[in-house]
């Protein structure tokens, strides 16, 4: 399995003194390193029934719409707020400092459909949960949630297996 660790930069104390950033652009830019990371999920969901990809604002675009070319699946977009021009269903989740919201199109999904939930990172889960509230209230079914990188010591991927939610990640950085 591709490790994509050697490839992401760390930037200490960014955006606040004493986090570790995760730095995924670094990955995206290693033309080989960005094909062998799309590869990884691709094979990892290659043989698994599933009907679309539902990808984050905005990483998860840049991830999920070549797997789900490249699995022949529909790409759905969940957006922030204001950016989806159809009527929305919207899910407000916490951040560090506030509330957020997220919307996808009322229409994206059918009742019974089969998504795979994909983003950059699970940190405290939030986006992601927001997310999965949404493809569940549309009626569809989460296959997994996928991201590059888990950060396990913020909770959010344990956050997601407690409600039942099976979670993929290709690297963790756990204590650091």
């Amino acid at each position: 399995m591709f490790d994509p660790k050697p490839y992401i930069r760390t930037v200490p104390d960014w955006p606040k003194s004493g986090v570790q950033f995760r730095d995924i652009t670094t990955l995206f830019s290693d033309k080989k390193a960005f094909r062998q990371l799309v590869d990884a999920f691709v094979h990892q969901y290659m043989d698994v029934e599933f009907d679309a990809v539902v990808g984050i604002d905005a990483r998860g675009f840049i991830l999920g719409s070549p797997i789900a070319y490249e699995l022949n699946k529909a790409f759905i977009p969940v957006r922030k707020k204001g950016k989806l021009p159809f009527a929305t269903l919207e899910e407000s989740y916490d951040l560090e400092y506030g509330q957020a919201e997220i919307q996808i199109h009322a229409d994206a999904l059918k009742p019974g459909e089969k998504v795979l939930v994909i983003d950059d990172l699970i940190a405290t889960g939030g986006t992601l949960e927001a997310s999965c509230k949404l493809v569940t209230r549309l009626g569809a079914e989460i296959v997994e949630c996928a991201a590059i990188v888990d950060l396990p010591d913020l909770g959010g991927s344990k956050n997601l297996k407690d409600q039942g939610i099976s979670v993929f990640s290709l690297c963790q950085y756990e204590g650091d």
